[in-house]
């Protein structure tokens, strides 16, 4: 069974910091690539970050140049650096990640932790 575990959400005023970080475990034969999502209420789920196994990365426009997504295979983990945070950044991010596991390759979720951004 793979689990994806986010931390690191809260609440912060607007132009600080936060980390994000999502551990993988369970049988995981290999990581491709690994993502942040997030849902704002009464909006729809959409990416805000994306990094492949070979550590290539894609945005969102409203983040570029703001956050930035890394990852440590060594600990099939992946972080997100939010900088210059906005209140339009609240919302629930959610970790995504794309794991070979036993029975094949498929999409795995965390379970959302909530970022607020608020004076």
């Amino acid at each position: 069974q793979v689990q994806l575990v986010e931390s690191g959400g809260g609440l912060v005023q607007p132009g600080g910091s936060l980390k994000l970080s999502c551990a993988a475990s369970g049988s995981i034969f290999s990581i491709n690539s690994m993502g942040w999502y997030r849902q704002a209420p009464g909006k729809q789920r959409q990416l805000v970050a994306l990094i492949t196994s070979g550590d290539n990365t894609n945005y969102a426009d409203s983040v570029k140049g703001r956050f930035t997504i890394s990852r440590d295979n060594a600990k099939n983990t992946a972080y997100l650096q939010m900088n210059t945070l906005k209140p339009e950044d609240t919302a629930v991010y959610y970790c995504w990640a794309w794991i070979r596991d036993y029975s094949g390759t498929k999409n795995y979720w965390g379970q959302g932790t909530q970022v607020t951004v608020s004076s």
